[in-house]
């Protein structure tokens, strides 16, 4: 297994988010890596955790990435979180991302949460994606 392939892999997945048109005509490229410091806009979309597992074989060094992408808004109701979740999956799902270091070999969506949070004034929608990498 080599995790040299992850640091690539999430820069790639946040260009591709950054440069979505449908995305960006939502949530005004308030897309992050971490939580905005001070008071977040309203709505964003933040880059989560991860995790990686061997998936090396006699060809060579792989692994597969589960990763979180979440959106996050104080918009009432979920309408609008599911209609950003939709932009970020049609976005990531099969795109042809070109890594730094390695190779994608394939980027799926694997599960997704939907969730009021900060006592029901924020809802949130963690989704999870699965890549799979070669170095």
């Amino acid at each position: 297994m080599s995790y040299g392939v992850t640091a690539a892999l999430q820069a790639a997945v946040f260009q591709r988010l950054v440069q979505d048109a449908a995305l960006d005509a939502l949530v005004g490229g308030a897309i992050h890596d971490a939580v905005p410091p001070g008071t977040p806009p309203g709505t964003f979309v933040l880059l989560g955790p991860e995790e990686a597992f061997d998936r090396a074989d006699i060809s060579g060094g792989g692994a597969e990435h589960r990763f979180t992408v979440s959106v996050v808004t104080d918009a009432s109701g979920f309408l609008a979180a599911k209609a950003i979740a939709a932009a970020v999956s049609d976005a990531l799902v099969d795109a042809p991302l070109t890594l730094m270091r390695g190779r994608l070999v394939s980027l799926g969506f694997l599960r997704a949460t939907a969730r009021q949070a900060a006592q029901g004034e924020v809802r949130r929608i963690d989704m999870t994606f699965r890549a799979r990498v070669e170095d």
